[in-house]
């Protein structure tokens, strides 16, 4: 479903700020991997979620989603292949409309718009479904101004945007780090049912060891913009953070685990 071939990436080249950010950065996603990714800052890890949205342009490299060669294709191009939530709860959502109102704009993308106004009861039925498997009461509140709710319901809502109409690729840029832990941890249990109920093609940063090593079915650890870590199966299914900062400091050569990597 994914494909990133030698990618690289370098910003403010030819200067004294020059950073390679992505370096032969390779990664092959399957139809319905859920892949942590995780590492410390500087990685690469957001350059690289930015250079498959279309965001950043590569310097070099191709970009392959579901078969089709997207590396040239520009952002608003790539997004009907595309969900995105950002770690930003103010991102993703219209404050100034209601839930219902933001529903709609992101069920109908993509779709042919014609002048009928409003929306409808089936559609009305359907959003309050959906808000329920978030558990925080949204479908009671159809008519509440996004701008009222919490930052955590802002990023429940704005992750149920991103995958009403079933996207080819979710991009999670580690949507739960400006969230308490008892919000963050209701998200990702939603992110969990979302990803699974539809079988969606997920790519999701974080900081949190636990949580990349506790969802999804692949993890990678990024370095110096590329993979020096990639965890699948039982062997996934065994690790512990011990674990896994011993591994990082053997493959990438480094006892300088970044402090957001250990704190976290």
């Amino acid at each position: 479903m994914l494909e990133l071939n030698h990618i690289y990436k370098t910003f403010n080249a030819g200067t004294v700020n020059e950073k390679r950010a992505l370096n032969d950065l390779c990664l092959t996603m399957n139809d319905g991997d859920f892949v942590t990714v995780i590492g410390g800052n500087g990685a690469g890890k957001s350059t690289m979620l930015n250079i498959v949205s279309g965001a950043l342009m590569v310097d070099s490299g191709t970009i392959t989603i579901d078969g089709q060669n997207v590396t040239a294709l520009p952002e608003h191009k790539r997004a009907q292949f595309i969900g995105r939530v950002f770690q930003d709860p103010m991102m993703g959502t219209a404050a100034t409309m209601q839930i219902e109102e933001n529903m709609a704009l992101a069920s109908r993308r993509g779709k042919k718009r014609t002048l009928r106004p409003g929306i409808t009861k089936a559609e009305r039925e359907e959003y309050r479904e959906l808000l329920k498997i978030l558990d925080l009461g949204l479908e009671d509140r159809l008519t509440s101004k996004v701008g009222l709710l919490s930052g955590g319901q802002r990023q429940a809502l704005t992750l149920l945007m991103a995958t009403l109409r079933k996207p080819k690729l979710l991009l999670l840029d580690e949507h739960t780090a400006a969230l308490d832990p008892k919000t963050a941890a209701k998200v990702l249990d939603a992110t969990e049912k979302i990803v699974s109920r539809d079988k969606l093609t997920t790519l999701m940063i974080t900081h949190n060891m636990r949580d990349a090593i506790a969802h999804g079915n692949r993890l990678i650890m990024m370095y110096d913009g590329h993979i020096v870590l990639d965890i699948t199966g039982e062997e996934k299914k065994k690790l512990t953070v011990e674990d896994l900062l011993a591994r990082f400091s053997q493959a990438s050569g480094s006892d300088e685990a970044d402090d957001k990597l250990l704190l976290s």
